[in-house]
């Protein structure tokens, strides 16, 4: 199973705007969370979903993987969404929340365990099972 983490991040926030790309002890929350999550074991690819350019560049500037997405966007969810529609190989996708820089990479190992387990299932993977 090939899980891949999405990390939405935009700029215009209207309590702290830019809030990605606050400085945290010398690092951007952004480039802490993302470093997290390539640290989890249990995803094959990190993404930073985003409609921002200047984020966009600091993403390269450190060699994240990033993505553009619209700004038409109600929710982080809804970016993530855009972002897994565009990619194949990828049978999960996690939503990690782009403001947890200390984020600890074992909770995330620990959600992706739960995809191991039949009983977890979302509604594609129902249809997909009836179809066959």
């Amino acid at each position: 199973m090939k899980i891949i983490g999405i990390i939405p991040a935009r700029y215009s926030s209207s309590r702290f705007p830019g809030k990605p790309l606050a400085n945290i002890a010398g690092k951007t929350m952004i480039q802490r969370v993302y470093e997290q999550c390539k640290s989890a074991a249990s995803l094959h690819e990190v993404i930073i979903a985003t409609d921002d350019q200047r984020i966009y560049e600091h993403v390269q500037s450190f060699a994240g993987n990033v993505m553009m997405t619209s700004s038409s966007h109600e929710s982080g969810t809804d970016r993530c969404a855009e972002v897994a529609s565009k990619l194949n190989g990828f049978d999960i996708a996690i939503n990690i929340q782009g403001d947890e820089p200390f984020i600890d990479p074992q909770q995330i190992d620990l959600l992706a365990s739960c995809f191991e387990n039949p009983k977890t299932t979302n509604r594609y993977s129902r249809k997909t099972h009836r179809k066959h």
